[in-house]
């Protein structure tokens, strides 16, 4: 190890990968901590959950990615705790690792509000092995339903809690495999016959879009033959069934797509969480108390200048992590850190093929042409030459076709 200045950045994910990057040129050392040797494009995870693309479409090893950057070094390690006095993150198997700076940037788990008990029926999408496994889950369900017609309508009934933008582009997903790529390929029982629910708790899908985009939404879900369920508040889930006030619906297949918190190591520093149990943040992304260390992504609890908690999307995770590595640059050219400035470069959501919504704040756009851009942008996002080029290929057969390669059922038998 060099007499420079150690900076570590816990997380791999937008926030990690872009403040590493920031401190390419820096005099500094970086070590980058993940449990996972590569980095997801997570707005794509449905995708492979619902066979569009395959898991290396979306993921690129975390070395490769930062290859050139000399200043560099990557551990495949879990953190377990953050040592703030003594400056060390400690991993699983109760080794350090000791930091002049770090940047806390690793995620955000699933929220159940509450009830953790619900996380055994109802998976969610955070990670490349959910998207796997609820592939293999959607798919073993037709499966099943061919041999065993006479349970078709509950093997069939796919359950979607949660109507941001995950659980929509989920439920527009699956209606396509059920509406179009399935159609004629079984014989005992009809693919387009299958329920799919996406349930809201708030009063309207999307909350955060206008108006005129939520309506666009409702109306593509609809005729894909979703039913949306709009102010339908989850009181129970079963195995086999989710509650909804007195209302009882028995599904095979429940996705949790409703609720994020915080990761686990925020609470190791014994400072301030927010109710979603992400850390209460200073302006400038650092910790009350501890100016060394600076939390980025879906950890950081930061309240922008509007008065309201910034959502755990990618493009706050990318700016933030870039704004922390900043910050800790202008420490270490003894100068006052900067507050952190978040700059809306728009939202987005698909809703099916060939229908997306797409935010601009100056210009919206729906349909046709806001699917195209929808393309464009996640394109233009991804890491890497090859997974561009593949996923663009991919979906042009799919959008030509109505088919979807990827229709592999992986893991444990389906008995």
């Amino acid at each position: 190890m060099s007499a420079r200045p150690h900076v570590v950045i816990v997380g791999a994910g937008f926030a990690g990968l872009d403040a590493a990057r920031a401190l390419r040129r820096a005099d500094v050392d970086i070590t980058v901590v993940d449990r996972y040797n590569h980095h997801v494009f997570q707005p794509l995870l449905y995708q492979v959950a619902t066979a569009g693309l395959s898991p290396g479409d979306i993921a690129s090893p975390i070395r490769w990615i930062l290859r050139r950057q000399p200043n560099v070094r990557v551990l495949l390690a879990t953190a377990t705790e953050v040592d703030a006095a003594g400056k060390a993150v400690v991993f699983e198997d109760g080794t350090r690792l000791a930091f002049d700076y770090l940047i806390l940037a690793p995620g955000a788990a699933h929220s159940y509000f509450g009830r953790d008990e619900w996380a055994a029926h109802a998976p969610g999408l955070k990670t490349l092995d959910d998207a796997l496994e609820l592939r293999r889950q959607l798919l073993l369900a037709f499966e099943e339903a061919e041999r065993h017609p006479e349970r078709r309508r509950h093997l069939l009934t796919f359950v979607l809690i949660g109507g941001g933008p995950t659980g929509v582009e989920l439920a527009g997903a699956l209606a396509e495999i059920a509406r179009h790529t399935l159609r004629e390929e079984f014989k005992a029982i009809a693919p387009e016959s299958a329920r799919i629910i996406l349930m809201e708790a708030g009063p309207s899908i999307l909350p955060t879009f206008p108006e005129s985009l939520r309506a666009s939404a409702r109306r593509a879900l609809r005729k894909l033959g979703v039913e949306v369920w709009e102010q339908a508040k989850v009181t129970a889930i079963e195995r086999d069934a989710v509650t909804v006030g007195e209302t009882r619906t028995a599904a095979h297949t429940i996705v949790w797509a409703a609720g994020v918190a915080g990761a686990p190591l925020g609470a190791s520093l014994e400072v301030a969480l927010d109710r979603s149990g992400r850390v209460v943040v200073e302006e400038d992304l650092s910790v009350p108390g501890h100016p060394a260390i600076f939390v980025a992504g879906d950890l950081a609890g930061f309240t922008h200048q509007g008065g309201e908690q910034l959502p755990g999307v990618a493009q706050v995770a990318k700016q933030q992590g870039v704004h922390a590595a900043r910050n800790i640059m202008r420490r270490l050219a003894q100068q006052e850190t900067m507050p952190f400035r978040y700059r809306d470069r728009g939202q987005m959501a698909a809703v099916g093929r060939a229908h997306a919504l797409a935010d601009f704040g100056w210009s919206r756009f729906s349909g046709f042409v806001g699917w195209m851009l929808w393309l464009f942008v996640h394109i233009l996002l991804l890491v890497g030459f090859r997974n561009r080029l593949s996923v663009l290929l991919e979906w042009a057969v799919s959008y030509t076709t109505y088919q979807r390669s990827v229709r592999l059922i992986t893991g444990r038998s389906g008995g």
